[in-house]
Formats: structure tokens, C-alpha cells, sequence
């Protein structure tokens, strides 16, 4: 148990489930992002109708300029304290940034636009420093968050599940929590950060405290067993299975082709490819040279992921090599597609571990079926975000929970690519309640070896040490305005509290239940990566998949997933 409360301690070190920044990078995935040239003087430059000078007026003279120097003591009309650096940005549009003078810190960002003379844009607080929270709608998850793509999703979503006799039923109320970080993603588009964090909380409160119900009081065991699966309500009150099929084959062919006309790579998945394609070269991974293959976009900074990560991208980069364009970038897209329906197949297999028979069967395409239809899942793969690789790994630990050596292999492989999940190794270790001493030793062996071998290639000069300064160590540095935490830092010590109870309940859940159902197990293993999340600075919305797969897994097993549409013989 001392490497494993070691192994959870460092899961859960600063930012553990944050490991990349899409944050900081420009916002428009595969699209260049002009630089910025300083510009001066009255005169305009070549193809510009305006000159530094009418910019830097246009700028002096909006309401959140004046706002920022009255808020100071200065007069209206005093704007020899001014500190403008007015550059342009392509040939299109002219940047202000603006601070006191003698100030290195930028307090707004104004944007004109050349040809009318107009502004566009204004920008302060977190917006200066961070692109993605500016409200670039369509930034991350390109036109996926559309609203005719995202409505329907989620009528999609509740739509074969919907039991209008039963409207209060607790189903319905798992759906629609689960939806609402839609409520966030909307204020997030808009730009308007300090209410998108807000939204975030209640939904991972929510599905937090679902869990740790179901994880602890064993409801769903009971409900799964003889006459009590008799008495449950249906979890299919309106679709066949037939029907659900045909869904699960439509959204499959819908995500590879979104991805095929639609899909866009940022830098999440730019950072993978590169990352593979350095693996598979021979090239050090992790080390200070990782950007210098872009450097007119700065340091991509992919070694923030692990090990694994990069091993799973290999197949992908060796199929469809990357060849240093950021906008073309094929491997990183099919296998966010791959991962997505390998984790859809990964929960059909579950449904049937969860259930016996025919039953089995529907309960798996119904898992599959809701994976595929959540809009979330979408918008993680549709700017090849790598999270859907930590959905499959952690639904395959699942699937292998019968095998202590399986358990530990896959906790290792989940473990080592976002790090995140390494809170998850002592609930697998104790799988369903077998705690002997043999047990726990071929989890630990398979875990160590595992953790070993996908580690090892990976290896730079530097050694392990190196290997944690560039990740986990970075993240231990880093800020961000997608927390709560983030918006507020006079919060820290609020902040190392939420750490250190969720390193509490990882080690907790290894001997409490005593034993477990798997959809216990499931229900566990939501909790705890809900925890390790809410500890963490930086929070984005493909984190959500990572423990979708588990409370579908945990909720849906309550029910009975087989109806006969042609007689109400069955009827509970």
C-alpha cells in the first residue's frame, strides 16, 4: 500500500489532470496565426489605410481604456501616462496593447480593424494572456459546438432512455447533469470565463456525489440480481434494440466522417504526432528542444503527456507520417477517431460482463450507443484531443478486473498517459474486493513491469528526473483561468485541501466496500478521477470523457436493458 499511496500522491501533484495548455497556444487549431509587428509613426504602412498614431487614438478613446486609468486616480483627459505599443497583425488588423507607463504587465489589448477604423475586440483580465479566453467560438471543437450539431446530440443523448410514464425517474436526472457542462461550453464560446468555471462545478459536484452513493452503498449490486432486476425499471423504454444498433453504426459513421470534412488538430494532437514521430526516430521525447521543429509557433511543449501517450500515437504516425506542417497532421485525427470507437466497442463488451445474455448484449450496444451520442465525446475527437485514449484505457481496466496482472498492466498504461488516472492503481488493485497478498503482488508486478517497459524508450538523457520536471513538474508551475481556482488564488488553501482529501479517497476506496460489484467499481472509479479534477488549476471539457465510460457503465446497470415493444406482459 506505500507505493501505492505513493503512486496517487503523485497523481495527484499540481495540475495532474491538466496535462496540456491549449490555452496558451493560438486559438485557431490548424490556421496560422499572423505575428505581430510593431509599428510607428503617423504615416501608414504599406496596404493600411491607418497609421500607428490614428490606431493608438482609436485605442485611447474606448470606455474599457478610460475605465481602467479613472479606476487609478487619473483624469479623463490625461493620457500622457499611457503606455501603447501598437503593432499590426497581418494586413488586416491593427493590436494596442495597453499599460502604465514605465509597466511591463499589458492591462487591455485593443484590436481595430484597418479598414473601418472600427473596433473589434477589447480584451482584459484573463484574456489578455490566455487566447482561449476570449470567446473565439469554435476555438476548440471547431463546428461541433454549433448548435444544429450540439441540440440534436443531445436529444440523441436522452432521447432512447426518455420514459414519459416515469418523468422524475433518476435516469433522466444522470442525463441531464452529465449535459450540463453545455450550460458552461456556452458561456465559454462567449468569452465570458468566470461563468463558464462556474458551471463546471455543480455538474462534477453532481456526478461526484452520485458516485461515491452508488460506489458505497451497493444499490446497483442489488438491483442486478434476480428477483430485484425483475422489479427494475427499463433502461430502453422506447427503442429497440434493433434501432439502437442502426444508431450506434449511423454516430460511428458520423464522427469519421465529421473528422474527415470537419476535424481540425490543435496543438494537443500536433504535440502527440511530433511526440511519435521523435519516438519512433529514436529522438529524445522529453527534453528542451521538443518545439524547435515549429518555431514560428513556439514550443508546442508536448512532453507534458506520458509515456504512453506517445506509444499509442506511434501506429498512427508510422501509417500517416507528419511532415512538419501544423495544419496537416492526419495521424493525430485518425487516432482520435480510433480511440473514440475503440472505446465504444470497449463499453459494448463491458455491457455484457454487466449483465448476462441477451440482456448483456443490449446493455453493451446501449453503453456504446450513449457514448457515441454524447456531444462531448464529439467535441473531444473533433479537435484531436488525446483524452478518448484515457476513456479506452480506463473502460479496459474495467473489462479486465477478473485478471489482478490485467488490472495492474492496464492501471499502468491509464496511469501513464494523462497521469491523472494513477489515482485510480489502488481501487484496481483491490478489483472487486480480493485483497490476499498474492493478489495484490501480480497487480504491483504487472503494474511495475508494465510501467517499465512503456517508460523506458522514452528515457532522456536526463533520466526519470527529467522526465517529471517536463511534465508533472511543469504543471506544478503552471496557471490557469479555467478553474475556479485559477479565477480565484487567495483560494489555495481550499485548493490543498480538495488534494489532499482526494489522495484520501483513493486510499480509502482500496478497503472500503469490503467487496464490490463492478458497477461498484465503476461508480469508484468516476469518484475518485471527479476528485482528482476538482483539485485541478486547469480544466477543460475533454476531461469529461475520462470518466463518461464509467458512470454510463454505473448507471446504466441499475436498470434492465431488454423490452418487448409488442406486449406489456413484462411490464414491472
Amino acid at each position: 500500500m506505500a507505493a501505492a499511496s505513493a503512486v496517487v500522491a503523485a497523481a495527484l501533484a499540481p495540475s495532474a489532470a491538466a496535462a496540456d495548455d491549449p490555452a496558451n497556444q493560438p486559438p485557431f487549431g490548424g490556421e496560422q496565426v499572423p505575428p505581430l509587428v510593431e509599428r510607428g509613426g503617423d504615416s501608414p504602412p504599406p496596404g493600411f489605410e491607418l497609421g500607428a498614431s490614428e490606431a493608438q487614438g482609436i485605442a485611447s478613446e474606448t470606455a474599457e481604456v478610460r475605465d481602467l486609468y479613472e479606476a487609478d486616480g487619473e483624469p479623463d483627459s490625461d493620457f500622457q501616462r499611457l503606455g501603447l505599443t501598437v503593432a499590426t497583425r497581418g494586413d488586416e488588423t491593427w493590436e494596442v496593447r495597453v499599460r502604465r507607463s514605465g509597466e511591463r504587465e499589458v492591462r487591455a489589448i485593443v484590436v481595430v480593424d484597418d479598414a473601418t477604423g472600427q473596433v473589434v475586440d477589447v480584451f482584459t483580465g484573463s484574456a489578455i494572456e490566455t487566447k482561449l479566453a476570449r470567446g473565439y467560438e469554435g476555438a476548440v471543437g471547431g463546428k461541433a459546438s454549433s448548435w444544429w450539431i450540439w441540440l440534436p446530440l443531445c436529444a440523441l443523448f436522452i432521447a432512447p432512455f426518455f420514459d414519459p410514464r416515469r418523468p422524475l425517474r433518476l435516469l433522466h436526472l444522470d442525463l441531464l447533469a452529465l449535459l450540463g457542462l453545455s450550460v458552461s461550453l456556452f458561456f465559454f464560446d462567449r468569452g465570458e470565463i468566470e461563468w463558464s468555471v462556474l458551471w463546471v462545478y455543480p455538474v462534477l459536484a453532481y456526478v461526484f456525489v452520485r458516485m461515491l452513493v452508488v460506489g458505497f452503498h451497493g444499490v446497483f449490486g442489488r438491483a442486478a440480481a434476480g428477483a430485484g432486476a425483475r422489479r427494475a425499471e427499463f433502461l430502453v423504454p422506447v427503442a429497440r434494440r434493433s434501432w439502437l444498433v442502426g444508431a450506434v453504426i449511423g454516430l460511428a459513421c458520423f464522427h469519421v466522417g465529421y473528422q474527415s470534412l470537419e476535424g481540425k488538430v490543435i496543438d494537443v494532437g500536433v504535440a502527440s504526432a511530433i511526440g511519435a514521430d521523435r519516438l519512433t526516430s529514436g529522438e529524445d521525447v522529453y527534453g528542451e528542444d521538443f518545439g524547435e521543429e515549429l518555431p514560428e509557433r513556439g514550443d508546442v511543449r508536448g512532453d507534458v503527456y506520458g509515456p504512453v501517450n506517445y506509444l499509442a500515437y506511434s501506429p498512427f504516425e508510422l501509417a500517416l507520417p507528419w511532415e512538419d506542417e501544423w495544419d496537416d497532421v492526419p495521424a493525430a485525427q485518425a487516432a482520435a477517431v480510433a480511440f473514440t470507437l475503440l472505446t465504444a466497442l470497449a463499453l459494448f463488451a463491458l455491457g455484457q460482463r454487466l449483465r448476462n445474455g441477451e440482456e448483456g448484449g443490449t446493455l453493451g450496444v446501449a453503453l456504446a450507443f450513449a457514448w457515441l451520442a454524447y456531444p462531448f465525446t464529439l467535441y473531444t475527437a473533433a479537435s484531436s484531443f488525446n483524452d478518448s485514449l484515457v476513456a479506452l484505457l480506463v473502460a479496459c481496466s474495467l473489462l479486465a478486473v477478473a485478471s489482478p496482472p490485467a488490472r495492474g498492466a492496464l492501471a499502468a498504461l491509464a496511469g501513464l498517459t494523462k497521469f491523472g488516472p494513477l489515482a485510480l492503481a489502488p481501487l484496481l488493485a483491490a478489483g472487486t474486493g480480493d485483497r490476499r497478498p498474492r493478489t495484490l503482488v501480480l497487480f504491483a508486478a504487472a503494474f511495475a513491469v508494465t510501467a517499465a517497459i512503456v517508460t523506458f524508450p522514452a528515457i532522456p538523457d536526463g533520466g526519470l528526473r527529467e522526465i517529471y520536471d517536463r511534465s508533472l513538474g511543469y504543471q506544478a508551475s503552471r496557471g490557469s483561468p479555467f478553474s475556479i481556482w485559477g479565477q480565484a488564488p487567495a483560494l489555495e488553501p481550499l485548493q490543498t485541501a480538495s488534494k489532499v482529501f482526494a489522495v484520501g479517497l483513493a486510499v480509502l476506496v482500496f478497503f472500503v466496500p469490503r467487496r464490490r460489484t463492478l458497477p461498484q467499481l465503476a461508480a469508484l472509479a468516476a469518484a475518485v478521477l471527479v476528485a482528482v479534477q476538482l483539485t485541478s488549476s486547469h480544466w477543460l471539457y475533454p476531461y469529461a470523457v475520462w470518466f463518461l465510460p464509467l458512470v454510463l457503465a454505473a448507471v446504466f446497470a441499475a436498470y434492465r436493458p431488454t423490452r418487448s415493444l409488442d406486449t406489456d406482459t413484462d411490464q414491472p
